[in-house]
């Protein structure tokens, strides 16, 4: 008998992890990303016809491929109940609750309620029946990652400590019975949204998320609540959206229209009429020649999710890429999130815009050495703003830094002193590239970016804090 196939397939731009399962010539999809033909055609090589879908909850943080390949495949689709109560899912599907199995081959797929993450969340234990039959695998989704847990704050009718305290039994009375030697796949690794601490290993098991996962160690129900729920990151707002999508389910990639070229001109009209330049280049190119109002989301990091948090679902948007690949990469990141107002791409790029005789903006770089002299020369006249999550804080920041996590940044510069030059400063300074582009397009005039980042800071040496200012 021929074990049961495991293949894992990870978007690091969304940090989402989605699984294919197969046995004898059949297969299941667990948690889809929206571009489906990558499934598609690894079944198709493994000689697996795709029979089955797996939704371990409905995700507020990408848009799912479920109903495009329930489509094109046939495949019946599987979605936790909501503990009865329904998942709001508008598509045809099958509601499983506690014990519901699936089999084929040599593969039996058993589902667990675990509400927590959400009221419909389920987590899939798998048993390979040509192996001892114990579980060898579970599939957590969002309820148990490598590190951390899911974010209890996704239901509209339960508050963050309901469903914090429902995620601690579902963990304890289900996913913990389960044998230590039990590996877990979960639905996203380090850099989600949809938790706080993950790991970038993308796996682990039960015995050492028990032993090492701060969440799991809560001694009781009551700390667990409190450490899921004190100064819990807000949630993004395009996080609703997203799940009502998933609800209806999206259409298929293949209707996206293919972007338009737009001349610098049609580029300046769109702009006086709302649209926003969205700059997928390198830092460095954007820093030193851009059109003017640009946000600068590099396509390097995690383009679509701050794309989303920054810019909404429903601005229209304009690409200023490297090149045509570049554009192509960003429309298909974008749709991966539901973003998909986008009017078209700057011909040529910012070369066309010089072109055109059209002027040009820059957003000063700072060394960590450069900043330290400025600092010293001119005290008064400094700020600093570290845009870094509160979580990454608690290692140290710069002296007398004002910290806004940049998912709050827009809700939140009337926090700032636009009379004082502000240095800008993340991690290793993806983040505040992209925040120093949203303050100049708010008008900040007298604003610079570290170079390097925090990363930079420490390399250097140089002195740093364990509290922060206020803003």
């Amino acid at each position: 008998m021929t074990p049961v196939k495991v293949e894992r397939f990870y978007l690091g731009c969304l940090a989402h992890a989605s699984y294919m399962v197969g046995s004898e010539g059949v297969a299941a999809i667990i948690d889809p990303q929206r571009d489906v033909d990558i499934y598609l055609e690894a079944a198709a090589s493994n000689g697996w016809k795709i029979e089955h879908i797996i939704e371990t909850h409905l995700h507020a943080d990408f848009v799912s491929g479920h109903h495009e390949l329930g489509e094109r495949t046939g495949a019946r689709i599987y979605l936790g109940s909501g503990l009865g109560a329904g998942s709001g899912a508008q598509f045809p599907h099958t509601a499983v609750r506690d014990g519901d199995e699936i089999r084929f081959g040599q593969c039996r797929l058993q589902f667990l309620e675990t509400p927590g993450h959400t009221i419909e969340s389920v987590c899939v234990v798998m048993s390979d029946l040509s192996q001892p039959d114990r579980p060898k695998t579970v599939f957590t989704g969002d309820t148990l990652f490598v590190g951390d847990v899911g974010r209890p704050d996704l239901s509209p009718n339960h508050t963050p400590q309901e469903l914090a305290a429902i995620m601690y039994r579902s963990i304890h009375d289900k996913l913990l019975t389960l044998p230590d030697d039990t590996e877990i796949f979960p639905a996203h690794g380090a850099g989600s949204l949809c938790g706080r601490q993950m790991s970038s290993e993308s796996s682990s098991t039960i015995g050492k998320q028990r032993q090492s996962n701060y969440a799991l160690l809560a001694k009781s129900s009551e700390e667990f609540v409190r450490l899921l729920t004190d100064n819990l990151p807000a949630r993004p707002e395009y996080f609703g959206r997203e799940v009502e999508l998933n609800q209806r389910g999206a259409a298929p990639m293949s209707e996206l229209p293919p972007l338009a070229p737009l001349t610098a001109p049609e580029v300046l009209r769109l702009q006086k009429e709302g649209a926003v330049v969205v700059d997928t280049r390198p830092a460095m190119q954007f820093a030193v020649a851009h059109v003017p109002g640009s946000v600068h989301i590099a396509l390097t990091g995690q383009y679509a999710s701050w794309a989303a948090r920054t810019l909404g679902l429903d601005t229209q948007l304009i690409i200023a890429g490297e090149d045509i690949e570049h554009v192509r990469e960003s429309q298909l990141r974008l749709a991966r999130v539901g973003v998909e107002n986008v009017a078209g791409y700057l011909a040529e790029g910012v070369s066309g815009w010089i072109k055109n005789g059209f002027e040009l903006d820059y957003i000063p770089q700072i060394t960590a050495q450069d900043f330290i002299e400025l600092r010293e020369q001119e005290p008064a006249r400094i700020a600093v703003l570290d845009v870094r999550e509160a979580g990454e804080v608690t290692g140290g920041s710069i002296d007398q830094a004002a910290h806004i996590p940049l998912g709050q940044l827009k809700s939140r510069m009337d926090e700032l002193d636009r009379d004082r030059l502000l240095v800008v400063y993340c991690r290793g300074g993806y983040r505040s590239s992209i925040a120093t582009s949203v303050l100049r397009r708010a008008g900040f005039r007298d604003i610079a970016n570290l170079i390097g980042g925090f990363d930079a800071w420490k390399a250097a040496g140089l002195p740093t804090s364990g509290s922060l200012a206020s803003a």
